[in-house]
């Protein structure tokens, strides 16, 4: 397998593309390279987005190269995007316009490090530049290294923490706390850390809710919140290793929500039960609003990272229509979710450079949502769905840009499966996925999860891209829709896309995992590695600054390289954070 299979294969769905964005009269196909720069740079991915003009036919590409400063070697990272201006018409509201533009990320950096981004635009009709970064990740948040310790308790918390000053930490002892509503502001280098004295963790610290609306440089850290922990209008705020327990738990949730926040190693849970009547945003069980949203916020740069969330109607959520503000570069990772009878991961209007990484969904309906992805590029990586009640994507409402590289997906029904009602999707590319469907699937309340296709895209066309991915039915048929044509077979689905896609089934995973037939009640995650010798190893197009780190001839088709580690889901243990992980898997 070559490297350069992927550059090939992005002009092929680049030209095909053309013929539907294009314009026939007065085209500029050469480009005119314009601002070039990274927007909010996160703890361990970086975006970069060049403007341009003209490119009509859509032909530019960019190679990426980046490096530590300080470094002599560069290294290939996933090319740019190109972005054809575009808007939702009216399908929106308020209506949301992009810019014509080449878009990317560099993707699992380490933390408060300078990188050099190397960029080179190349356009056959004409247009030609090369441009040099330099932009740092931000640190892991962490305490001022001469910050001042204070002892709190339930009598004093309240003054001392009215009081508190730039670097001070504050050191809760076990006791109920109430409501509390932060009212000081840290500085860079210097927040206000507000942790709970854990040496009793069964007592703990406990309030009835925690209102950290409008501040900044603030970090409270292992308390457990039977309320609302509300991080409205923040900015570098932090929300680490805290128990929380509502129907509405972390929110950010009205514009212009939340910038550059870290939401790490919580627990996050609420009552809403894995059953067909709560399946759905219309389910009956308690109404909508009563099933409540587990981490919901809008804004850009923020990290959700690590935690643990259960029993939501959507566990963790981007806003929607009017609530929605720059939800830009905003990044979702390592989180374990369970039971969220609507959607696990609800990435809705996402501009760009979105990160959706290496996430564990067990019993949710919907496994990913992008509707609409707002002319992206959005990220969708190493996500494991099983169990999904409803189907493990979800594309509506004329979304654009979405790209789904090396998922895993297991459902009783169809396997690559979309939730689809409302037109065409355009420019979403599934490459190294694997999806396996079978019996057991139909109508749960409203919706339902097919009837064991393997692949059912009806809203696929020819601006998309389908290739590379292993595809199968247990037990049934290899037979599905990718757009409006059906296929029979395996050698008729790889000639309606790239031709590279293999067929699996249930044997495909290491022994003892099993097919979620009934899907109800609550199934236990399972270990969906793919065993040596299947037909989704060494089968996968290899990807730059993606899936580097391989074994054998090529990649492996879905979330997990044959030998390797899993991922850590959920809340990390004491003393690990991206840095650490960092240095223990990359550092040499």
């Amino acid at each position: 397998m070559r490297r350069d299979d992927w550059m090939r294969i992005t002009a092929v769905a680049l030209a095909l593309a053309a013929a539907v964005f294009a314009t026939a009269v007065a085209a500029q196909n050469s480009t005119v390279p314009g601002k070039v720069g990274s927007p909010y740079p996160t703890v361990t991915n970086l975006a970069v987005e060049w403007e341009i003009q003209g490119d009509d036919n859509l032909n530019a590409v960019c190679k990426i190269e980046y490096r530590r400063d300080g470094e002599t070697a560069w290294q290939a990272g996933m090319p740019l995007v190109r972005v054809p201006a575009g808007d939702t018409e009216d399908r929106t509201s308020p209506q949301y316009r992009w810019v014509n533009k080449l878009s990317g990320s560099i993707f699992d950096l380490r933390p408060g490090t300078r990188y050099d981004i190397k960029l080179s635009l190349r356009d056959p009709d004409g247009g030609k530049a090369d441009t040099l970064l330099s932009v740092s990740t931000r640190p892991v948040p962490a305490p001022a290294v001469d910050g001042k310790v204070i002892q709190a308790n339930p009598d004093t918390f309240e003054h001392l923490a009215a009081c508190a000053q730039p670097g001070d930490i504050l050191v809760l002892s076990p006791g109920y706390y109430g409501q509390w509503r932060a009212l000081c502001d840290g500085a860079p280098d210097r927040p206000i850390v507000v942790r709970a004295d854990n040496a009793h963790p069964l007592i703990g610290s406990t309030f009835e809710s925690v209102d950290l609306q409008q501040r900044r440089h603030v970090i409270v850290e292992g308390l457990t919140v039977q309320g609302n922990v509300n991080i409205r209008f923040c900015r570098d705020v932090t929300v680490r290793r805290c128990k929380v327990f509502s129907r509405s738990g972390i929110s950010a949730n009205q514009p212009p929500g939340c910038t550059n926040c870290y939401i790490a190693d919580n627990d996050v849970s609420w009552l809403t039960p894995w059953a067909p009547e709560s399946m759905g945003s219309g389910s009956i069980w308690g109404g909508a609003a009563n099933q409540g949203e587990g981490i919901e916020i809008t804004g850009p740069g923020n990290v959700i990272c690590f935690n643990r969330v259960h029993g939501y109607r959507d566990c963790i959520s981007l806003m929607e229509d009017l609530w929605v503000y720059d939800q830009i570069c905003d990044d979702i990772y390592n989180n374990d979710i369970s039971v969220g009878p609507d959607d696990a991961i609800e990435a809705d209007f996402s501009f760009s450079n979105c990160r959706i990484m290496r996430n564990r969904i067990t019993n949710c309906g919907m496994g990913l949502s992008a509707q609409p992805s707002l002319g992206g590029p959005n990220y969708f990586i190493r996500n494991v769905m099983y169990n999904t009640g409803m189907a493990p994507y979800k594309l509506e409402r004329k979304s654009y840009g979405a790209l789904f590289l090396h998922n895993t997906s297991v459902q009783a029904g169809d396997g690559l499966k979309e939730h689809h009602q409302q037109g065409e999707y355009f420019r979403m590319v599934w490459l190294n996925n694997l999806a396996l469907g079978g019996p057991g699937g139909g109508k749960h309340g409203r919706y339902s999860s097919g009837d064991g296709q393997a692949v059912a895209l009806q809203g696929y066309n020819s601006t998309c891209t389908f290739d590379y991915n292993a595809v199968g039915s247990s037990g049934l048929p290899c037979a599905g829709l990718l757009g409006l044509k059906k296929f029979a077979g395996l050698a008729e689905l790889n000639g309606l896309s790239g031709g590279h896609s293999v067929q699996i089934d249930w044997d495909v995973f290491v022994p003892g995992a099993q097919f979620p037939d009934p899907p109800f009640p609550e199934r236990q995650p399972q270990d969906l590695r793919p065993v040596p010798g299947s037909a989704a190893v060494d089968a996968g197009l290899v990807i730059p600054g993606v899936n580097d780190g391989f074994s054998g001839k090529a990649p492996d088709i879905g979330a997990y390289e044959l030998g390797q580690e899993l991922p850590h889901y959920g809340p990390r243990p004491a003393g690990v954070d991206e840095l650490t992980e960092w240095e223990r898997l990359y550092a040499k």
